[in-house]
């Protein structure tokens, strides 16, 4: 019976330290599943507040891009209106360009008509005296045969001078 008592109690010890590593090991086990349950939460609320980062950034993009579209759509119009008025502006001083090529050559046959009338040496002393550039200008405008006359009345330098203006072409 001795041995039977033994038996038992060695039989009760073993039992004991199973149930102790048993215990310690789901101890530790618990203890780690609290930990990955934290580190999961703390992940959860990263994800959540990536996932608000996101939604406000893609919020905030959507707004800029409707602001662009917006300036976009207004520089446009503006552009359009800058080249209608261009264009406008254009046409007017094409206008104004051949009015004043009218008035000019209204002016010129005018003149062209005075100084045909005038005797040659008034009007050779008159051309003589002005300035070269609107000498010629006037003299271009004249008949060939007055504009002889003309020259006949005037100094020989003088003569020679316009002479060589009235063969260069303007460009």
């Amino acid at each position: 019976m001795k041995y039977f008592l033994l038996i038992i109690m060695l039989a009760t010890y073993i039992f004991a330290v199973d149930n102790t590593l048993v215990y310690n090991c789901n101890k530790i086990f618990q203890d780690r599943k609290n930990q990955l349950l934290l580190q999961l939460d703390q992940i959860d609320e990263q994800q959540q507040a990536l996932s608000a980062l996101k939604i406000a950034t893609s919020n905030l993009l959507k707004k800029k891009a409707a602001l662009i579209k917006i300036e976009e759509k207004d520089i446009n119009q503006k552009l359009k209106l800058i080249i209608t008025k261009e264009a406008s502006a254009k046409k007017m001083l094409d206008k104004n360009k051949k009015i004043l090529a009218q008035m000019q050559a209204t002016t010129m046959s005018a003149m062209a008509k005075t100084y045909s009338k005038m005797k040659a040496n008034a009007a050779a002393s008159i051309l003589s005296d002005m300035n070269a550039t609107i000498a010629v200008s006037i003299l271009r405008s004249l008949n060939p045969k007055v504009i002889g006359k003309i020259f006949t009345q005037m100094s020989p330098q003088k003569a020679s001078k316009l002479t060589i203006m009235l063969t260069h072409v303007k460009k």
